[in-house]
């Protein structure tokens, strides 16, 4: 069994561990349970902070407009969707898309997100949006200062950029956001690099 078909068992046994009927602080308001979706072996991942209301029908992250956005920011620096993971820090949808409490974040982060990222062994993490970026690097950052820059957190690599759903509201930002993920794939390709030589 390849890496790849490894690691999805790992995540299949894990999504398998928590039923659609077990309670949590959102559980009354899904849909779905949208764990995640993407290459299991990915060097590259990428957290939001909740799924929407076109995610909780489909069960997949970013299906919606943000996740169009989303494709075409990563087709711009040639990188298939495909081949990355993507998910969010918490797997249920919040009521009235309400960013999610620090507690209903604490739950999922802990039943979820730390395994996640504990089976992919990402190179880079990518935290969309300021919530994903307090949860993951564990302190209140402000998006619009450390947006593209590189941050190292228990041995984490991670790269906070804004929300594709901020850009979509605010498109003076586009060219600025594309720039972070020109930053994202060299990094990604510094670290590879790096790694055979």
């Amino acid at each position: 069994m390849d890496a790849r078909k490894f690691k999805q068992k790992l995540l299949d046994e894990l999504y398998k561990t928590y039923t659609r009927d077990e309670p949590c602080h959102l559980g009354f308001n899904r849909t779905n349970i949208v764990y995640g979706d993407g290459n299991a072996d990915s060097d590259l991942m990428f957290v939001g902070e909740a799924p929407g209301e076109e995610e909780d029908k489909q069960g997949k992250p970013f299906v919606g407009r943000s996740g169009q956005l989303l494709n075409k920011a990563l087709s711009h620096v040639k990188i298939n969707r495909e081949s990355v993971y993507i998910t969010n820090v918490v797997k249920c949808r919040p009521p009235k898309n309400r960013a999610p409490l620090p507690q209903e974040m604490e739950f999922c982060k802990n039943l979820f997100l730390d395994k996640q990222i504990k089976i992919i062994q990402p190179k880079i993490i990518v935290t969309l949006g300021t919530t994903s970026s307090n949860a993951l690097i564990g302190e209140v950052i402000k998006i619009t200062k450390i947006h593209g820059i590189k941050i190292i957190k228990d041995n984490l690599v991670i790269i906070p950029i804004f929300h594709p759903a901020y850009i979509l509201r605010n498109q003076t930002l586009l060219n600025s956001w594309v720039a972070d993920f020109e930053t994202i794939k060299k990094e990604l390709e510094t670290i590879k690099t790096a790694e055979t030589n």
